[in-house]
């Protein structure tokens, strides 16, 4: 299963330009599913990533939509857990590694820091994968881009598509 993992857009708020640019990436690569974690701030945006691949979404601090704050979906063998980030004081992996124990998901997605971040931690005899896939329009201290995850039988794997 191939997911491309989407946060920070901003659309409406910070750009009244759609990101074209990313919607050119999604196509090419064609995923299974588009995740949005969030502060997405227009439905538009949420509409057009639809027309690519079926689309998942939770709500961020921007947000005004009928989103939730945080979801669960299962993807194959592996659970995935989604939440925006701006529900902790402070996104560091411990806290970020209980949310994910907490949520029973073995992969957590998360943005508001609008920064790429991939790491694995086991805590509890599990392994946790938190993914961050940065923001492809207003990135901070980073490049812009996405993600790409991929899920297969017993392995995960993460690919970072930066746009310059």
């Amino acid at each position: 299963m191939k997911l491309a993992v989407v946060s920070d857009t901003h659309y409406g708020d910070k750009t009244k330009n759609l990101p074209f640019f990313l919607f050119d990436h999604l196509k090419k690569i064609s995923p299974d599913v588009i995740l949005h974690a969030g502060d997405i701030t227009a439905p538009e945006l949420l509409e057009k990533l639809e027309e690519i691949s079926p689309t998942l979404a939770v709500r961020g601090n921007t947000d005004r939509m009928n989103l939730p704050e945080e979801r669960v979906e299962r993807f194959g063998d592996f659970s995935l857990g989604m939440i925006h980030g701006h529900q902790f004081i402070s996104l560091n992996a411990h806290f970020l590694t209980l949310k994910a124990l907490e949520m029973g998901a073995d992969v957590l997605v998360f943005g508001h820091t609008h920064r790429f971040y991939y790491d694995t931690y086991s805590l509890h005899g599990r392994i946790v994968h938190l993914l961050n896939p940065g923001s492809p329009v207003f990135p901070r201290l980073d490049s812009s881009g996405f993600a790409v995850l991929e899920m297969a039988g017993e392995n995960i794997s993460v690919r970072r598509i930066e746009f310059w």
